[in-house]
């Protein structure tokens, strides 16, 4: 998974305020095949060159006078959200290791060291950082994957209630409104049984991406079912504001939709909860919705109903 070539192309920065000292190790550093160490003997300087370079390890000398090593790992630990600070602390003070371990750094050498010492734990070192950030990537995508419908690209119910809920926050510290969409598509079952699948998966992934259009970025349109989808509005004024955005998703899709030369047509019906009025939680909001699509779809289809629960404005 990681290979040499990985290990000794990894960024390197040295710190330490003697100059000939730092110089001496990044020779060391680029003899054992390290080709892209750099130093520093600023320390002051660590954090922002790390925002800019994110380096995978930095030797760090603890005793440097102005700004010993403790307070640059204290800088990188704000700069390094997950905790990882990628520091192997160098010190003529054997007593510094614990402390040394303890303020983050991921081990410690005294000085003076042994070359071919310092180069194995160098190595082994970047090893390990670099396997950390495939970790950590690997499970942000998964978290990613965890919240996306696979076929649109859109979030999915797990997303969209975690949108709603900080939407739903924001509304009630600033004491406005948001509101929830809730549509399903009029005769979609008829493309998927008479054109195939291939057909409706290209007619859902066209209305994930008009619905996109409609909405604002901070709003969060979500694939919640088969052809059932929702829209989580962040800010509205009032009902009206919210009728004018559904008017347009309504229209829009009953628009013809073209594939492989053969033109299509559906409709959707909606509805609408709004908070405070419907709902005060995610869960009651989206009942609320729901229970105003289900009036939509059996007074003719292809329009909106609003939730019952009547709102002061």
């Amino acid at each position: 998974m990681i290979n040499t070539t990985d290990i000794l192309n990894a960024k390197v920065l040295i710190v330490d305020d003697q100059e000939s000292a730092a110089h001496a190790l990044k020779e060391a550093l680029e003899e054992g095949g390290h080709t892209a160490v750099s130093y520093t003997t600023a320390p002051y300087t660590v954090g922002e060159l790390h925002r800019i370079n994110c380096y995978k390890l930095i030797l760090l000398d603890l005793q440097m006078p102005g700004m010993n090593g403790f307070e640059v790992m204290k800088n990188l630990s704000i700069i390094e959200k997950d905790g990882y600070i990628p520091v192997l602390a160098i010190s003529g003070a054997p007593a510094y290791r614990l402390h040394a371990l303890k303020s983050g750094a991921k081990d410690f050498i005294s000085k003076p060291f042994d070359a071919e010492e310092v180069l194995t734990r160098i190595r082994n070192m970047i090893e390990i950082r670099l396997l950390h950030e495939i970790a950590r990537n690997a499970a942000i995508t998964l978290e990613i994957l965890a919240q996306q419908d696979p076929l649109t690209g859109l979030g999915n119910r797990r997303l969209l209630t975690k949108r709603i809920s900080a939407a739903i926050a924001n509304a009630r510290r600033n004491e406005s409104a948001m509101a929830v969409v809730y549509l399903d598509l009029d005769g979609f079952k008829y493309i998927n049984d008479n054109s195939g699948h291939d057909a409706g998966d290209a007619v859902l992934k066209i209305v994930a991406r008009r619905l996109e259009s409609i909405v604002r970025e901070e709003d969060t349109v979500a694939r919640v079912g088969g052809d059932e989808f929702m829209v989580a509005l962040w800010h509205v004024a009032n009902v009206n504001d919210v009728m004018t955005v559904t008017a347009k998703l309504v229209e829009l899709i009953s628009l013809p939709y073209v594939i492989n030369n053969r033109s299509f047509k559906i409709t959707t019906s909606a509805g609408i909860g709004i908070y405070p009025g419907h709902g005060e939680n995610a869960d009651s909001l989206m009942k609320s919705a729901d229970a105003a699509l289900y009036e939509a779809k059996h007074a003719g289809k292809n329009m909106f109903r609003i939730s019952h629960t009547a709102m002061d404005k």
